[in-house]
């Protein structure tokens, strides 16, 4: 299974905002700091905002903070947000597929997917920093030095 770009994009956000306790950064800076367009990064911001899983604060001392539902969220129920209840394979489009009515690849691959999020469902996004990760993220996500 291949997550969306947004999918993991929102991971990445908000893992980097559980580990940052100084400034809050800009949805600008967490775009270039990430190399994605900012409006890429506004529309993940604005959905992750909507779940409640983070603040976005405009404004002189703006910026995103992690809320405490985004620390302990879990990472199956971010994923499935971003990534919708589809079918893996698309079995009813325009030219549907002739073997649909006997099929069984379309129900082993619905098994697969379920079993994949629920094997993300105990995972939190603290559980994403905890050592050794957190001090890496931390390291990347410092701004360099103004030159």
């Amino acid at each position: 299974m291949r997550l969306l770009r947004s999918t993991d994009l929102a991971l990445r956000v908000l893992m980097r905002l559980a580990v940052i306790s100084e400034a809050s950064p800009t949805t600008r800076q967490v775009a270039e700091s990430m190399d994605v367009p900012y409006t890429h990064a506004a529309k993940v911001v604005a959905e992750l905002q909507h779940m409640g899983l983070l603040l976005a604060r405009r404004g002189r001392g703006g910026g995103l903070a992690l809320t405490e539902a985004g620390r302990t969220a879990s990472v199956g129920v971010v994923v499935r947000a971003f990534e919708g209840d589809g079918e893996v394979v698309e079995c009813e489009g325009e030219t549907p597929c002739p073997l649909r009515a006997g099929c069984r690849l379309r129900g082993a691959l619905r098994r697969a997917q379920e079993a994949f999020y629920a094997s993300l469902d105990p995972v939190t996004i603290a559980d994403m920093v905890a050592a050794p990760t957190g001090p890496l993220l931390l390291d990347i996500s410092r701004a360099p030095a103004p030159s």
